[in-house]
């Protein structure tokens, strides 16, 4: 069976595959085609490719003769008549914003293996690319607040005075903010943190956070351990209580999501402009309205001297690392999926198979997807 390692689009710098990944591919008995300058962004030129033992082909000839195509982002900008019947596509699928491709492909036949259905259950651990690029995000979000912020980090003592520790407060303690607390931490840092989900509060304080704790939270086993909508009761009393970390903040995280609905609002215009000058709110809700009010996606705003940033393109700007884990989450799905003979067996008993086809013989398999999508 044949591998196609498509190239990026020129906003993304990842790259599916990095050589050494090739190296493992061929080691299931694959042959491995590489677009032209695939991983040139990710720093992997197309000879780092050859000596791994791939096959560097353009764009046209890597798509017709591949049996299984490997990419970061959904192909979308190609149309479905350019794949063929039965071919297997493997890639973030971004369902709830690629609604109408997604139909185009499911008609037309192809199987699509969508890493961002991935099940979040403890065996899919070592394949949830979600989790890896959350990691990336939460680390680099936080030395990219410390480059804008006027101020120390840490606390220190000299002849010229006691500088006193940057605060921080972190929105959500999911992976992103986990990572970003850790590194705050270890930058010297006193941190804060919100989440909705009481069941985070251990990891929380186990890294050296202080948990934001707000009584009466909604909490729903069935959301697969992501945060639910809230209450107006609930969301004033939250309101109350992270305006009051917000204003004697130098940097807040925002990370908080809820899966196919807005981002809610936790930092509201008032309290922005109520912060220290000079502070820094790194917004990565920004793409789905952002937790606060004045986020303007993709852009870098001032207001009142507070910078705005709403970005969420995070592990595109480490590429060579990002890439490797992104890489090395495929290939352990691809290890479910690939028989000693190097060809793909779709096996739907297996649960992680299930939840991560998205579709299949023109048939909608994952149970998630069935939901986003509203089919019955």
């Amino acid at each position: 069976m044949v591998i196609g390692i498509l190239k990026e689009n020129s906003s993304e710098n990842r790259v599916a595959i990095l050589p050494g990944e090739v190296i493992v591919l061929k080691k299931l008995n694959l042959s491995i085609f590489v677009e032209t300058g695939a991983g040139e962004r990710a720093y992997s030129d197309d000879q780092d490719y050859v000596k791994a033992g791939a096959v560097i082909v353009n764009r046209k000839e890597l798509i017709s003769g591949s049996d299984l195509l490997l990419a970061v982002n959904p192909p979308v900008e190609e149309p479905a008549g350019v794949f063929r019947r039965g071919q297997v596509i493997c890639s973030l699928l971004y369902p709830y914003e690629n609604g109408a491709w997604i139909e185009t492909m499911r008609t037309a036949g192809i199987t699509y293996l969508a890493l961002d259905l991935i099940p979040r259950i403890t065996r899919a651990q070592s394949m949830d690319v979600l989790s890896s690029m959350a990691t990336v995000a939460g680390y680099k979000a936080v030395l990219h607040a410390a480059s804008l912020l006027p101020r120390f980090f840490p606390m220190f003592m000299s002849a010229s005075g006691t500088i006193k520790p940057a605060r921080v407060l972190i929105l959500g303690a999911g992976v992103a903010g986990l990572q970003a607390l850790a590194i705050s931490r270890k930058l010297g840092a006193i941190v804060e943190v919100f989440d909705v989900r009481s069941a985070v509060r251990d990891e929380v304080k186990s890294l050296g956070g202080k948990f934001i704790e707000v009584e009466g939270a909604r909490e729903d086993s069935a959301a697969g351990g992501y945060a639910v909508e809230q209450t107006e009761e609930f969301r004033q009393k939250q309101s109350q209580m992270i305006q009051k970390s917000a204003v004697a903040a130098d940097i807040i995280i925002c990370t908080a999501q809820i899966p196919g609905k807005k981002a809610p609002v936790l930092i509201t215009a008032e309290t922005a402009r109520s912060m220290k000058p000079g502070s820094v709110i790194i917004d990565m809700a920004s793409s789905t309205g952002g937790n606060c009010e004045l986020t303007e996606h993709g852009r870098n705003i001032s207001v009142n001297m507070i910078k705005i940033i709403g970005k969420t393109d995070y592990p595109s700007e480490m590429p060579s690392d990002a890439s490797r884990m992104f890489g090395n989450n495929i290939i352990n799905l691809l290890k479910l999926v690939i028989n000693k003979e190097g060809n793909a067996e779709i096996n739907l008993s297996d649960e992680i198979i299930k939840g991560t086809l998205a579709f299949y013989n023109g048939d909608f398999v994952s149970e998630r997807i069935k939901q986003i999508l509203k089919i019955e």
